[in-house]
């Protein structure tokens, strides 16, 4: 979806709104590829038909592998880290612990408890993990080490007994090492060169360690996202995230050389990564244009950010703080950065975001390599009106149970019978009536 208003967006957000930049066309769901979906869906039914041996066939042929055994062995595993500079080992280490802590404290507030609802019923709720999660870690254009951090690390502090990982083969047909690190710290018992839709069919269907997946976890390209669409509800999924999003907020107390930069460090993901700039200052709107322009002349992702700042960039201008907090409300950004004064206010104002980084000193990219220790999978394309990212809670099922006691047979039966009588689902009634003539009732 691009991410820019729609004229009703325009008409809720107020007369104040002043369109600087968009992009052209309507604001629209991103179409699924007929093509995409038709080739991920035929990968999907052959190797489920034939097993290892098409996994293995694609892996071969998409992938480069050139080995036998897909399975790191346990000795590259823990050793993928000794060639690696030891600035690049350290900062690994601080995201994977820092990742962890904040699971952790995450986890710590999510509460089983037992109540009474009346006299002789009591329920309550229990968290219990996943059994068998399944985690992509994407090596694609670039290698993106936190993902590890999000899905493997924070499913183990969830409590999930087998988690399974996955990363693509580089081109010497192995592992990139730094991925294999950044997975070891993570805590992953068990990681397999292979990538792509062959990758997530064989964790869903157990094709290798033996066990089927519960649940898929990881960013990845449009057929890893179409293939995780294909298999939803045979597995669960974390979000279906599409290009990655980023927007600002500012005042007339930001810096436009910071905005800018703030900016294209998301748009380089892709150069279909939307960008969005809401500002209550005529000077920001004026200068963070040209200083990304600035930017980008010495930017070595240029074509990749240009591009997507190009074809999916916006700014809004707004008289009032509360029509630029409801551009964004409306906007849903994945990634939602706050450089004004009055931090407090927009804390509580903003609702409709996946991660929230307030005030200057907090930039997406901290959370991006996994420094903050908030987890990075996050819903795009306005997903977040109406769901979260990827959390230690997500790995969790929230259960629910009951007890009765017969003394409090009548409180539900006889209200039971009622509601069973009205809807003329006689089975429901013969159920709680059996109970209220074996008491007397």
């Amino acid at each position: 979806m691009r991410m820019h208003l729609t004229d009703q967006d325009k008409e809720r957000v107020g007369a104040g709104l002043r369109v600087v930049k968009e992009p052209d066309g309507p604001d629209r769901p991103a179409e699924r590829d007929p093509a995409v979906a038709a080739t991920v869906s035929e990968m999907l039914s052959r190797i489920e038909r034939d097993g290892m041996d098409a996994v293995l066939r694609y892996a071969r042929e998409l992938d480069g592998f050139t080995g036998s055994e897909l399975r790191v062995p346990d000795a590259e595993l823990a050793a993928a880290g000794d060639a690696l500079p030891e600035a690049l080992r350290s900062a690994l280490q601080a995201g994977a612990e820092r990742t962890r802590r904040f699971a952790a404290m995450q986890r710590a507030r999510l509460q089983d408890f037992e109540e009474e609802v009346l006299p002789g019923v009591v329920c309550g709720q229990r968290f219990v993990p996943v059994e068998n999660v399944g985690a992509y870690l994407p090596a694609g254009r670039f290698p993106l080490l936190a993902s590890a951090f999000m899905t493997v690390g924070v499913a183990d502090v969830a409590g999930v007994g087998n988690v399974v990982s996955a990363t693509p083969p580089s081109r010497n047909g192995r592992p990139h090492p730094a991925v294999l690190h950044a997975a070891h710290l993570s805590g992953a018992r068990s990681v397999y060169a292979v990538g792509g839709v062959q990758a997530l069919a064989a964790m869903a269907f157990g094709l290798l360690d033996g066990v089927p997946s519960d649940m898929i976890v990881g960013a990845g390209n449009a057929y890893v996202a179409e293939a995780k669409r294909q298999l939803f509800g045979r597995v669960g999924i974390d979000v279906l995230a599409g290009p990655s999003e980023v927007a600002v907020i500012a005042d007339d107390t930001a810096d436009a050389a910071m905005v800018a930069s703030d900016l294209l460090a998301q748009a380089e993901h892709g150069p279909t990564s939307p960008a969005s700039l809401a500002t209550t200052s005529e000077r920001l709107a004026d200068e963070v244009p040209r200083e990304i322009e600035k930017q980008l002349a010495g930017l070595a992702t240029a074509e990749i950010a240009g591009a997507a700042w190009r074809d999916h960039g916006s700014v809004y201008l707004t008289e009032t703080r509360e029509e630029a907090a409801r551009v964004m409300n409306l906007l849903a950004p994945e990634h939602l950065e706050v450089i004004a004064e009055d931090l407090d206010w927009w804390l509580g104002e903003l609702r409709n975001y996946g991660s929230l980084f307030l005030g200057p000193w907090s930039t997406v990219v901290y959370a991006d390599k996994g420094m903050s220790g908030t987890n990075h999978v996050l819903p795009t394309a306005r997903g977040a009106r109406f769901t979260g990212g990827l959390s230690v809670a997500g790995f969790l099922k929230q259960l629910t149970y009951q007890r009765a006691t017969r003394d409090a047979t009548a409180a539900q039966a006889r209200p039971t019978v009622a509601v069973s009588d009205f809807e003329r689902l006689v089975g429901h009634r013969d159920s709680a009536q059996l109970r209220l003539d074996i008491v007397g009732g």
